[in-house]
């Protein structure tokens, strides 16, 4: 009954009404279980994007909240060990998506509304990328998206 539609939808709708922390938590052990590792830092995932997606979550969780400045591209290299010019694309990604903006001379700053907009986009793609998969390893394991539900 795991592949009839509506028990595909049913599986949806409730992990929409999961806490975010709920869905990081199991996207990270989806990626633990599928990869070996948590997928965001495998070998085979370019830099750049595994420093946007650390920054993506620290916008999310609030680290960077809106009208914060993020560290500028030489500290955060310095802090991450990484290539000034892989931090600089990092940000560059995030300019052309809109969710900070540029004070020349000054730094890179938190638009409003982009921890909203970053946790929509996960949340769509989870459900799109990763869920499926998911599902169907949870319907071979006989386990019930009911029992990953957060205890009120």
């Amino acid at each position: 009954m795991a592949g009839h539609p509506s028990a595909c939808l049913a599986h949806v709708k409730l992990l929409l009404r999961m806490k975010p922390d709920c869905i990081r938590i199991l996207h990270f052990l989806t990626a633990w279980l599928y990869y070996g590792t948590d997928a965001p830092m495998s070998p085979n995932r370019p830099v750049y994007l595994k420093l946007r997606d650390q920054i993506a979550a620290a916008i999310i969780d609030g680290v960077y909240p809106e009208g914060a400045m993020l560290p500028s591209v030489r500290a955060l290299a310095a802090e991450q060990g990484a290539n000034p010019l892989t931090v600089a694309k990092a940000y560059q990604q995030f300019q052309n998506d809109g969710l900070v903006e540029v004070q020349r001379g000054v730094g890179m700053y938190v638009v409003r509304g982009a921890a909203e907009r970053l946790r929509s986009a996960e949340r769509e793609a989870f459900l799109r990328e990763e869920w499926p998969e998911i599902r169907s390893r949870m319907a071979r394991l006989g386990l019930d998206p009911a029992d990953l539900a957060p205890v009120p």
